[in-house]
């Protein structure tokens, strides 16, 4: 099928379970809000090596958070439960509660298979000073620090999600691509509940599963690699034409947010001139329980 004269590739994105956690970090104002949930999501690109999955999801006005100040959502993933728990005690503890006047609150709701106690064992950094105090009906604990208190629910929720959603954005030239992949993530920024988790949300090193090496767990998916078209030994399925790829990479509380993140993400990137065809990764059903076919999305 065709989208705005681009090719939809008849093929699908494969996705697997994931654990994933919501929470809100609100701060005196919009500035420092977000600069603790950037330092919260660092190094989150993907579990190939880094320690969690992770992305700002989005911003919320001071008239929809517990305190009555800015914040921002973010959303750390990764496929083991107890990791999970682990990454939440150390990002938090180590890059929000540094942070100037920020706070932490669960944004997980009723969406929660259940909530994890990490307010609870944050608050011991309090050296015996901490206290427990109600917010907007919430229980949290006070741990003071020397710029006054950092306040943190005493629960966070998490939940299974899905993790790996994505396309492929072939355009052109690597410019066109580009923009195209820049749109589609501000697209996708629209959709709660999910993220882009590489940088920027764009992945430029789309990887396979492997290598000739043994010592590596993934590597540069060579079929994909404008380069290395026409090198002996390398199958390229990359139409003629096409000279520059980027992913998107898709991360959500689950497979319905996904779709709706590519669906919204790939209407976005249609629009610009020098893309040429959308498709999307997968390992023929071999790596995750989700099939996203999108020719299905539209």
């Amino acid at each position: 099928m065709k989208l705005n004269n681009v090719d939809i590739e008849d093929t699908f994105a494969e996705a697997f379970d994931i654990f994933v956690s919501k929470f809100l970090i609100t701060a005196a104002t919009e500035k420092f809000a977000k600069i603790a949930a950037d330092e919260t999501v660092g190094f989150g690109s993907s579990v190939i090596m880094c320690p969690a999955e992770a992305g700002v999801d989005r911003y919320i006005p001071p008239s929809e958070t517990p305190d009555g100040r800015p914040g921002y959502v973010v959303m750390i993933c990764h496929p083991k439960k107890d990791e999970l728990e682990h990454q939440l005690l150390e990002r938090i503890g180590q890059c929000v509660l540094t942070s100037a006047t920020t706070a932490v609150f669960d944004a997980m709701g009723d969406e929660a298979d259940e909530k994890l106690k990490i307010g609870f064992k944050l608050k011991f950094f309090g050296d015996g000073f901490e206290s427990e105090d109600e917010i907007d009906g919430r229980t949290v604990y006070k741990i003071p620090i020397m710029s006054g208190d950092f306040i943190i629910e005493d629960k966070l929720g998490i939940k299974k999600g899905v993790a790996g959603g994505n396309f492929f954005i072939m355009a052109e030239n690597q410019a066109s691509a580009l923009v195209a992949a820049e749109v589609a993530v501000d697209a996708i920024e629209n959709i709660p509940g999910t993220i882009t988790p590489f940088p920027g949300g764009i992945v430029a090193s789309g990887s396979k599963i492997g290598s000739k090496y043994k010592f590596m767990a993934a590597s540069t998916n060579e079929k994909f690699c404008p380069t290395l078209r026409g090198k002996e030994g390398v199958t390229c399925e990359i139409p003629e034409g096409i000279d520059g790829i980027y992913e998107i990479v898709i991360d959500g509380v689950g497979e319905e947010a996904i779709a709706e993140a590519m669906k919204a993400g790939i209407k976005a990137a249609v629009t610009i001139p020098g893309v040429k065809r959308i498709y999307a990764g997968n390992y023929d059903g071999t790596l995750g329980a989700y099939q996203i076919w999108l020719e299905k999305l539209f």
